[in-house]
């Protein structure tokens, strides 16, 4: 079993916790533990380090959104995305609900409802009494700084007016005085200069002082409006609930609908001429219509974070695979053949730098030209028959991102894939010529078995370009994903929108480290030559 525990982590690329497996088996315990402080402690330590730092110094960098929110911040900001999510899937739900099932969600959120309505009138009033002790704490904060700064700005402007009355009076004696009466003018103004500057900054360092006091955080009062906000929200949730299970539901509008139509078909059997008969006929066809709408009716959702995260892998999945459609071919040729790897060297020392920026824009104008209508357009009907895309909204947008990150992640495949296949021992190329094997069978049984290591290692390195590539194309182009998500973010400038920023940090990176391990398995199971992959 060790053994089988040790090699699914070489698989893995997991080889750091080879000691953690063999001290639990017994295996030299000195050196196991020696092994897991230096590989495994040491980098724990160093992360928390880490975060200690950033919650020191976070608070101590103040931007128009606020100040850069500490570790803290950010677990309560992904503790609220991940809420809202559920919640719209749970008014999603809500919507579609009918008979007992419905009934029993009603009497749940009634029940909430009535529990949380006392305590949220509570929280507020609590809040209002925490502002006022706010206030309180604020003016008795600054009564001191405040009388300071008054006094001084008194005295500065006394000695102000003092200094302009000697001035005066120096500059009159220079009108038939001699040249050092006006040196001593010169000197004069020259030294109210720098004792204004000096005056005025300190009524500056004093004014920083009071407004340092002023913003200074009051405990008691975040602490008492996170309650109320959060009490405030979970009404506002469960209320928006009730309404879909009750006037907005869809299953009891359908049921209104059909029992209008029952009593117009009742009244069109009889009508008394042919012009009644003719307007309950339309109202009855409009019913229909409306019946055939509500029955297909959802929940239009907004994008939350986990949707825009669940989009973006389905597109960098999609721009990988077109990628890698595209790379592998071409690869085998160049390593295959000098001249074609001649032939094409030019275009990929050309295209190969180019940024996402400039394909991101010249992709989307040609995406544009195939899909005039993104409404009607077999393009996205071949989009949406691919399993993975089927009912989602594919987009012009959401194509051209993933066609930049194929043009950009390309060019690792394509490389090692064309090393590999030009590396391939001309033993194995001799073997087949004596068994006089065709190309198809050289191609399938010998080149590619033999360049597969060096091209999964150019398919891992593609996708994590990719990865990095489509954050900036989904941000350009608008697409949703997670790169609109931080755009709408950054854009909105409030301190909890920047704390969601710093979430998505977090979000790109782990998803980032699960592809690349997931390509570090492929490419373990397909190395014949136990050569290691990665840190």
């Amino acid at each position: 079993m060790k053994y089988k525990i040790l090699k699914a982590l070489d698989i893995a690329g997991l080889q750091v916790f080879d000691p953690v497996v063999r001290l639990c088996y017994g295996e030299e315990p000195k050196v196991q533990l020696q092994k897991i402080g230096q590989f495994i402690i040491i980098p724990i330590i160093t992360f928390i380090l880490f975060l200690i730092f950033w919650d020191y110094a976070g608070p101590r960098h103040t931007t128009k959104s606020g100040e850069v929110p500490t570790p803290a911040v950010v677990r309560d900001a992904a503790v609220g995305v991940l809420t809202f999510h559920e919640r719209e899937n749970i008014k999603g739900e809500d919507l579609l609900r009918s008979g007992p099932q419905r009934d029993a969600a009603l009497a749940e959120v009634e029940a909430r409802i009535t529990e949380l309505e006392p305590i949220a009138k509570t929280a507020a009033a609590e809040l209002k009494e925490t502002e006022l002790a706010a206030r309180e704490h604020l003016k008795s904060s600054t009564a001191e700084i405040n009388a300071l700064y008054r006094a001084k700005r008194l005295e500065f402007r006394d000695a102000a007016k003092e200094r302009q009355t000697e001035l005066k009076v120096l500059a009159d004696k220079t009108i038939d005085g001699t040249e050092a009466d006006r040196v001593t003018l010169l000197e004069a103004v020259a030294a109210d200069r720098v004792q204004s500057a000096a005056e005025t900054e300190e009524v500056q360092r004093l004014r920083d002082e009071r407004s340092a006091i002023e913003n200074a955080k009051y405990p008691p009062l975040i602490a008492a409006r996170q309650t109320s906000n959060a009490l405030e929200e979970e009404l506002q949730f469960l209320r928006k609930r009730r309404d879909f299970l009750t006037g907005e539901n869809r299953d009891l509008k359908i049921t209104e609908v059909e029992t209008k139509l029952a009593g117009l078909e009742s009244d069109l059997a009889s009508a008394a001429d042919g012009a009644a008969a003719l307007k309950i006929a339309t109202s009855i066809q409009r019913e229909q219509d409306n019946l055939a709408t509500l029955g297909e009716s959802t929940y239009s959702k907004p994008w939350t974070l986990p949707a825009q995260i669940d989009r973006s892998v389905r597109c960098v999945f999609v721009g990988f695979i077109v990628a890698s459609l595209i790379a592998i071919p071409l690869g085998i040729l160049c390593g295959l053949s000098r001249i074609f790897m001649a032939a094409i060297t030019p275009l990929i020392s050309l295209f190969k730098p180019v940024s996402p920026i400039v394909w991101l824009p010249i992709i989307f104008i040609i995406v544009g030209g195939f899909i005039p209508d993104p409404s009607d357009s077999a393009l996205l009907d071949i989009f949406n028959a691919i399993p993975g895309l089927a009912g989602m909204d594919v987009n012009p947008a959401f194509i051209a991102s993933a066609l930049t990150v194929a043009m950009c992640s390309l060019w690792p495949t394509l490389v090692n894939t064309a090393l590999g296949v030009a590396s391939i021992d001309k033993d194995h190329l001799n073997v087949a010529r004596v068994l006089r094997l065709g190309f198809f069978a050289r191609l399938f049984k010998i080149v590619i078995p033999s360049a597969l290591p060096l091209m999964f290692a150019g398919l891992r390195i593609s996708l994590g370009v990719g990865w990095m590539v489509l954050i900036a194309a989904e941000l350009l182009s608008s697409s949703e994903g997670i790169g609109k998500f931080v755009w709408d973010m950054f854009n909105n400038g409030s301190s909890q929108t920047f704390a969601q920023m710093f979430v998505v940090v977090f979000v790109v990176g782990a998803i980032g480290l699960l592809l690349d391990r997931i390509m570090i398995v492929l490419q373990r199971l397909v190395s014949f030559d136990g050569a290691p992959t990665a840190l």
